[in-house]
């Protein structure tokens, strides 16, 4: 966390077309159509998945472990994965049609299975929580407006505004803090993926144009930057090699769980033990980590903090966090050590409690694989909801 002080903080975000959010977004939809067929037969919280997938040049490997009584048409679901995301022709570097798929899955370790079967955690660990107050969506500034620039490079794309772009892409903005408070945005940097048809002739074809550039800008970062936080010192670099043709997996691989900061908090808060992206929600991980974040932000919900980190940690087979810690960077209304016993009292911390008040056993992580787990308003995301904002109240 960062305390009340004059300083510049950086958060970036990608989009769903870069190669590690593709095998993110690979790994939630296998973990999906398992938890979607247990949903079917009857079987809801049998199964246990752990899915990982690697992407390069015209190949996709999934692999992992998982027990299930599901049978998931891999080779099928992940070009259609593809296609939606938009590498649907070979001028973007890979091909949803084409590309080679290898299925490398195997099943848990019955060692494991053992341990979680009866309510333990699926993994010892620590898993980590934030939020605070600087935006409506009580997440900080830099990751919130750098999502929001990543998600806005795939509307322009998918709504044919700027029709030159490609799935591939990438956003980080910098903002100013005085006193600990966001007051301008000192750098917005962008890098999207293009088609060769905004490359500059006079330029030997190795630049884009300036009024792609300049589009780019208009339409992606001022139309969605607050403009009370840009001035005439906000800086834009917008594909400041020069151009970027060759993106995707073509240009780099990828692999679930490399963009565990793109995924929390921008580096504003600590990250705990693990990914999250294809682990189902016995893993503590990922059930843990959405619990840690709904504590945090019914806490400053509730008016009790500015801000709150929030630390849980598990050990293996064992249903009761072995350590509970808030943190409020000195914020708090009430001591720390009363919210960490109003915390225990209030919300349910064992994984079948949290699985259960979270209403983690349904199909929908794809959603979570990209733009951020957190910070959202979706319907799914149950982690965002501040329910226990008034019970909070009524205890401190």
């Amino acid at each position: 966390m960062v305390s009340t002080r004059d300083c510049v903080f950086t958060s970036e975000s990608v989009t769903e077309g870069h190669p590690d959010k593709v095998c993110d977004q690979i790994s939630d939809a296998v973990l999906d159509a398992v938890l979607q067929d247990d949903i079917e037969k009857g079987h809801v919280g049998l199964s246990r998945v752990a899915c990982e997938s690697f992407i390069t040049v015209g190949l996709v490997i999934v692999g992992g472990e998982i027990t299930t009584e599901a049978w998931v048409d891999v080779n099928s679901l992940v070009r259609d994965l593809i296609r939606d995301i938009g590498y649907t022709d070979v001028k973007y570097g890979f091909n949803y049609s084409t590309c080679g798929i290898l299925n490398a899955i195997g099943r848990q370790s019955p060692d494991i299975a053992q341990g979680v079967v009866v309510g333990g955690a699926g993994d010892q660990g620590l898993m980590v929580g934030y939020a605070c107050s600087e935006t409506p969506e009580l997440m900080p500034m830099p990751i919130t407006l750098a999502h929001r620039l990543t998600l806005r490079l795939a509307e322009v794309r998918r709504a044919n505004i700027l029709p030159y772009l490609g799935p591939d892409g990438k956003s980080q903005v910098t903002v100013e803090y005085r006193d600990g408070k966001p007051v301008r945005i000192d750098t917005v940097v962008i890098a999207a993926q293009h088609t060769e048809e905004i490359l500059d002739p006079a330029r030997n074809n190795a630049f884009i144009t300036k009024a792609a550039k300049d589009e780019i800008v208009q339409n992606v970062a001022l139309a969605v930057l607050p403009k009370d936080l840009l001035d005439a010192k906000t800086k834009f670099f917008v594909n400041e090699t020069g151009k970027f043709v060759v993106g995707g997996p073509q240009s780099d691989t990828g692999v679930t769980g490399r963009k565990i900061i793109v995924d929390t908090y921008g580096g504003w808060a600590p990250h705990g033990g693990g990914a999250f992206s294809g682990k189902d929600p016995t893993k503590v991980d990922r059930s843990a980590t959405y619990m840690a974040r709904y504590v945090a932000k019914n806490l400053v919900a509730a008016g009790l903090a500015r801000e709150a980190l929030v630390q849980l940690a598990y050990a293996i087979g064992v249903a009761d966090p072995v350590s509970i810690m808030i943190d409020t960077a000195g914020t708090g209304v009430v001591p720390d050590t009363k919210l960490t016993a109003m915390v225990r009292e209030v919300f349910p911390l064992t994984p079948k409690g949290m699985i259960d008040h979270l209403q983690l056993r349904r199909p929908i992580y794809r959603k979570t694989a990209s733009y951020g787990h957190f910070g959202r308003s979706l319907p799914e995301f149950t982690w965002e909801r501040t329910d226990k904002a008034e019970e909070l109240k009524r205890l401190a």
